[in-house]
């Protein structure tokens, strides 16, 4: 006993018994991290199947519009991102919101007018999907405003007001950038951008944000963007500040305008 007892104390003191402790940390944690991964990832929704036709149109259309920036096989340039495994909700959303092309640089991308058809959106986004996997485009189902709009409003606030405003009405950032509003946002479009996170959105997939989750916050901004403010005119759903703004300006100076008039009256 007292020899295998000298042995052990040996074995611990001996350099090399570090080495192999570190090795077998680095392969346990490196093996579950390599688990965990591959277990999001299988859960992460692909791009649905698309016709050969339909992605080889894409591919056209994105030679055209978009090789110029993002590299003729979407791997990035130095004046833009690689678009290789973004997914075709992505590819979608910021084609259709008509972010892409961009027409200049900026702190941010502007909304405007898509230039493609519904088709060759469809077809961009294709194109996009086919080159590896990522978010794909929501379904009819998933798009459904027959959720929970209680716990849609709860999750919003929770995860979306601070840049959103409570109800959606959008908000201003750092340097120039903002939070755009969500009162005339299409539910698809709301779905993609937390499915793609884009500009200056984190990515809420589905390990953060359930299916259910988004589909209750879509109810939610949809019941918003359908019903007017309950308390009479919202002043933009800005909060208080805009509120204190207008007691100042409106209230305070029809208060003071009366003192000079009555002041003035009585002289």
């Amino acid at each position: 006993m007292p020899f295998m007892k000298r042995n052990v104390k040996t074995s611990r003191r001996n350099p090399m018994a570090a080495i192999l402790v570190i090795a077998a940390g680095l392969a346990v944690s490196g093996g579950g991290y390599a688990a965990t991964t591959a277990a999001v990832a299988s859960a992460t929704p692909v791009s649905a199947a698309a016709s050969s036709a339909q992605v080889d149109e894409g591919h056209k259309l994105f030679l055209a519009n978009c090789a110029s920036c993002h590299g003729k096989n979407a791997e990035g340039t130095a004046n833009a991102p690689s678009l290789i495994g973004v997914g075709a909700a992505a590819a979608e959303f910021q084609v259709a919101t008509g972010r892409m092309p961009g027409q200049a640089s900026g702190p941010q991308l502007m909304v405007k007018p898509s230039q493609f058809t519904e088709e060759q959106t469809k077809a961009l986004a294709a194109y996009v999907g086919s080159l590896a996997p990522g978010p794909a485009i929501p379904t009819e189902a998933q798009l459904a405003p027959n959720g929970d709009a209680t716990r849609g409003g709860e999750l919003f606030r929770i995860n979306c007001a601070m840049c959103h405003n409570a109800v959606g009405a959008g908000g201003a950032l750092t340097e120039g950038k903002y939070a755009p509003a969500l009162t005339q946002t299409k539910a698809i479009h709301i779905y993609e951008a937390m499915l793609s996170g884009p500009q200056n959105m984190p990515v809420f997939n589905d390990a953060n944000l359930t299916p259910t989750d988004k589909k209750d916050i879509i109810t939610y901004l949809t019941y918003v963007q359908k019903n007017p403010s309950a308390g009479g005119y919202e002043l933009g759903n800005l909060g208080p500040v805009v509120e204190g703004l207008f007691i100042w300006i409106f209230a305070l100076g029809f208060i003071i305008a009366i003192t000079i008039w009555l002041g003035a009256k009585s002289n």
